[in-house]
């Protein structure tokens, strides 16, 4: 009697340690180089997700699009390729109507603005374009502006018929000022650059370094008035999240807000790095005098006007996210901007 109950416990024990001490391990994939910023604090996420779980959530980081392409990730985590991918809403167009927002060239100040906004957005509106995986936190780059390689551009007229690559939707805004846009991914936009097959390309300041940009370009124009951004998403498989212990979901929910302010901050603090690297090089950085960013700024009201029509094509809140968007650019500029998502 007594060995029976004996082998009961056991068997018991056994059971509830299975239960209790299962591991949840996962893979993660990303397009951004493994020396890359972005790369390094995904990883450090995946460190820190395992820390504060005590080893019961694992994550291997697949950088450099070793397990999924730029373009694919999205798809790649829907259909259990990957669990977790990070890469931009831009590279699967119109997918994202309403998440769309963020490229418009709205005078993005900051990659801490922009990632805090993004993340404001969708928590507000709950956009049901992504309602097919687990957000776990978005963000976006700072400052997006023109690059050149040879020619300069100080007035709208210089842009014309330039072959300028740009991410997705940003191509509305480059026909807008004149140029012709040219869809492509950032991984392949330095042998284009260098081969000519395009005679400039949008990007935040960053990718100067990050991407050593610098060295296949020869003039920035820093035209903040009608800087643009670009959203990344970082997410993950719903029936993979869905399977997770509701304290792991805790956790990992924290350290996801936490994240979002270290992406913000280390875009603008890469772009730094990026003014200095390509002045290293010896490349110019043009500035655009006030009148004649006010005439940028003018044409590209039709890029607004687009959206707003889209989304409401759609049935979708266009016109309350670009509203909501100018508030809290004046409350930035006003030093009034406090954000969860923002240090």
């Amino acid at each position: 009697m007594k060995k029976g109950i004996l082998f009961f416990v056991f068997i018991s024990m056994v059971f509830a340690s299975n239960c209790f001490g299962k591991k949840y391990i996962f893979t993660y994939s990303s397009f951004f180089p493994p020396t890359h910023i972005q790369s390094k604090l995904a990883q450090a996420w995946c460190k820190e997700v395992e820390k504060r779980t005590n080893g019961g959530v694992k994550i291997y980081f697949y950088p450099g699009q070793t397990l999924t392409k730029a373009a694919q990730c999205y798809d790649g985590v829907v259909s259990d390729i990957s669990d977790i991918g990070m890469s931009c809403l831009l590279y699967t167009r119109g997918r994202f109507p309403l998440m769309d927002f963020i490229n418009l060239p709205f005078g993005n100040p900051s990659g801490k603005f922009a990632t805090a906004i993004i993340n404001e957005v969708y928590e507000k509106f709950k956009p049901k374009e992504l309602s097919d995986v687990k957000v776990l936190y978005l963000h976006a780059h700072g400052p997006g502006f023109i690059h050149l390689k040879k020619r300069p551009v100080h007035r709208l007229e210089d842009l014309r018929g330039l072959k300028i690559r740009c991410p997705g939707s940003v191509a509305d805004t480059l026909r807008a000022l004149g140029a012709t846009p040219v869809s492509m991914p950032m991984p392949e936009v330095y042998q284009a650059l260098q081969k000519g097959v395009v005679q400039g390309a949008v990007y935040p300041m960053e990718t100067n370094k990050g991407w050593k940009m610098a060295e296949v370009i020869d003039y920035s124009i820093a035209n903040y008035s009608i800087a643009y951004s670009v959203g990344f998403f970082v997410v993950m498989n719903k029936k993979k999240w869905n399977e997770l212990p509701e304290k792991y979901k805790k956790i990992i929910n924290k350290i996801d807000i936490e994240w979002a302010k270290k992406h913000g901050k280390a875009w603008d603090d890469s772009d730094y790095e990026g003014f200095r690297y390509t002045l290293s090089l010896g490349n110019t950085i043009i500035g655009i005098a006030p009148k004649e960013a006010k005439r940028w700024r003018q044409k590209v009201q039709v890029v607004f006007d687009k959206y707003i029509k889209k989304t409401k094509d759609k049935s979708l809140p266009g016109d309350q996210v670009i509203e909501y968007l100018e508030k809290r650019l004046k409350d930035y500029k006003q030093g009034r901007f406090v954000s969860k998502y923002a240090y």
